[in-house]
This record gives C-alpha cells, structure tokens and sequence, in this order.
C-alpha cells in the first residue's frame, strides 16, 4: 500500500506540473500573439516612404532667372462720374499725349443738377447783398441811436448767415463743376493705349466693384523688369550691374537691362529678393506682361541641389521638404528653390546631397513622425 500511495502521489505531481506548464505556454501564446498584432498594427500606422539623395549640380558661371516684364508707368482709366459713352476717340495700339482727350461721357443728371446749383448761388447771393446793406443801413442809424443795439447785432448776424450760405452754395457749384468735367477722360500721361474697353452708348458707373478700366494707358518708352534671386545667389546682385534678357519670341536676340534697385529683403514665404531691373525700348519690341529669362554675370555656385518636383511641399510655411532623421523621424526643413525646371528644381539652400528626402511625402505626415523606408529607397534622384 506504502508503494501505490507513492505512484499516486507521483502521478498527482506529474499532472499539476503538466496542467501548469499548458497554462504557462497559453498565457505565453497569448501574449505572444497581441504582441504580434500591436507591432503589425504600428507598422501599418506607421507610413512607408520612398528615400531619394539630391543630385549635386556642377559650377556654372551665370545666373539664369525668370523675370516679369511691366510697362514704365502703366494707369487704368476708370469713371470718375455716371454716364454713357458719348465718343471714344482712340483705340488700342494708338500713341497718346499728357492730357489728350480719350473719350467724352454724357451726364444729363450731373448737368441739371449744375444748372440748379447755379441758381441757388444766385438766390443765396442776393439775399447775401440784401443782407449786406440792411446790415449796413443799421449800422448808421446805430450811431444816431435811432436803433437799438440789439436790433442792429441781428441784421449784422443774418449778413454773417448769408454770406455762409452763398460760400456754400459756391462750393457745390464748384463741386458739381468738377463732377461734369470728369465726364472728359484724358490721358494722364504721353504713353500708348494697351487695353480700351468700352462702347458708344455704353452705361459707366463710377465706383462700380469689380468693373474694367475704360482704358489703359501705358508708357513703354522703358520697361520694367522684375526677377526674385534666391538668397544664395543675392550677394553677388548689386545695383548698376547689367544683365542680359531672353524672350522666346526672338530667338537669338539678346536686350540689356541695368538693375536699377533691390529690395534688400528676403521674402519668406520663397527665400527670394525681389530685383528691378529697366531697359530702354524704342522699337517696342518689349511687351509688358511678357515673360523673359534674365542672365546675370554672376560666379556660379556649386552648393545647388536638384530634387524631383514632387519632393516639394508647400504650404503656409513656405517651401519645405521633409528629410529621414538619424532616429527614423521625418524633419522638415525650410529650402529655396533657385530654379523651376519642371519635373525637376533646383534647390539653393537648405539641403544637401547627403541627406535622406523623402520623396512624394503623405498629406498626413508631420514633424517628428516616425515613417518606415522602402527597400528600394536611397537611390540618387535622375533627372527626369
């Protein structure tokens, strides 16, 4: 019996230490199985991305920019008063002088009330000069005490009151004299008509939101030229240098332009300085409006960088691109594009070759995100 009560108990052992150990390895089990599913589920939160390395651009002597071309003194002719269009007597195209006539409006309103205006100058000056010698005749019989005194400061105050009423009915004779002779538009400047954009019998309303200019006068004698150099580039610009313009529209042809002033900021929504540059034109063969690519005799610089457009994020912050950290965190870093070639850009600061981008980043993706990198990331951008 001694013996049984032995294997018995054995046996009880052997099956609580089986029953623990299956209790050991489902707890095990379990908790290898949840923690499968959070690192799955923090992969798959996490955003794969694509690494490109920017692409070094050799040193090139010159700077090559676009610029913006705007008339010398440019001014739409707006309505100063309501009317219609009586005449128009030049079209666009025609060269103008200071003060020629450019068209003639019809305002019978703003002449009736003229004519009324005028006729109350006449009422209030009569009763001006009426007032004038009452006040005067009192004044006389004031001094032989035939009148009281206060009789007398009466009709010297109903003169006072008189005459303002004449100035004032002067003044809006005057005003209304203006008013009529606005319905005569007139160049402010000797120029040329770029834009014309009325007709005979056309209704005009003075301070009319959202209405186009019935003309616009430009002077083109000289143009204006206005480019934005990245702030790596803006040390070498300085007021007198020259600079050769390119326009599409005459191949082979160079014009010179003399950078008259800078604006000596830099605009932080594209890290630029804005620059005007002025060009004499005597065959017109400069357009305002029209676009050019500006040369500037300037050293090159090698520190240039050339990403893929789609690297580019840009928002309230300006330009940025988002770059891997050394903790497998996105950074964003603020860049300047020194020039828009299309599918690709040049970046004058900001980044260089050696850093991660990450190339087409999520909407979602901010800074300090951890991502996850693709395997075929790290390549060298091609230019496309």
């Amino acid at each position: 019996m001694p013996d049984e009560g032995s294997t018995l108990k054995k046996v009880g052992i052997a099956a609580a230490i089986i029953a623990l150990a299956i209790v050991a390895w489902g707890l095990f089990s379990r908790w290898h199985n949840d923690r499968q599913l959070a690192t799955w589920t923090h992969e798959q939160a996490t955003p794969l991305v694509t690494l490109i390395h920017p692409t070094g651009i050799a040193k090139a002597d010159g700077l090559t920019l676009p610029g913006n071309l705007q008339a010398y003194n440019s001014a739409p002719i707006f309505a100063r008063t309501n009317g219609y269009v009586q005449r128009w007597l030049v079209d666009i195209g025609d060269n103008v002088r200071a003060g020629q006539l450019l068209a003639i409006l019809d305002a019978p309103e703003v002449d009736q009330q003229l004519a009324a205006a005028r006729a109350d100058l006449q009422t209030a000056r009569a009763n001006q000069d009426l007032a004038r010698s009452t006040a005067t005749r009192w004044s006389g019989l004031l001094a032989k005490d035939a009148v009281s005194k206060q009789e007398t400061d009466e009709k010297l105050g109903d003169l006072k009151a008189k005459s303002a009423a004449a100035n004032a009915a002067a003044a809006n004779v005057a005003r209304l004299s203006a008013t009529q002779g606005f319905t005569r538009l007139v160049a402010p400047f000797s120029g040329t008509i770029t834009s014309r954009a009325t007709q005979i019998g056309q209704l005009v309303t003075a301070g009319a939101t959202g209405s186009s200019p019935l003309f616009t006068v430009s002077d083109i004698s000289r143009i204006r030229i206005y480019v934005r150099v990245p702030q790596g580039s803006s040390g070498q610009i300085h007021v007198g240098m020259h600079a050769s313009l390119a326009l599409p529209e005459y191949p082979g042809r160079d014009f010179d332009a003399v950078l008259t002033r800078t604006a000596d900021a830099v605009d932080p929504a594209s890290g630029t300085v804005l620059i005007e540059l002025q060009a004499p034109n005597g065959d017109r063969a400069l357009k305002p409006g029209a676009y050019a690519q500006v040369s500037f005799p300037v050293q090159g610089t090698s520190n240039r960088v050339q990403l893929p457009a789609s690297a580019l994020i840009v928002n309230g912050k300006g330009t940025q691109v988002a770059v891997l950290g050394p903790d497998g965190k996105a950074q964003f870093r603020a860049v300047a594009v020194a020039q828009d070639n299309g599918n690709n850009v040049e970046i004058g600061s900001g980044i260089t070759a050696q850093d991660n981008v990450i190339d087409s980043p999520p909407d979602s993706l901010a800074p300090g995100d951890p991502v996850r990198v693709a395997p075929s990331s790290g390549k060298p951008n091609a230019a496309k």
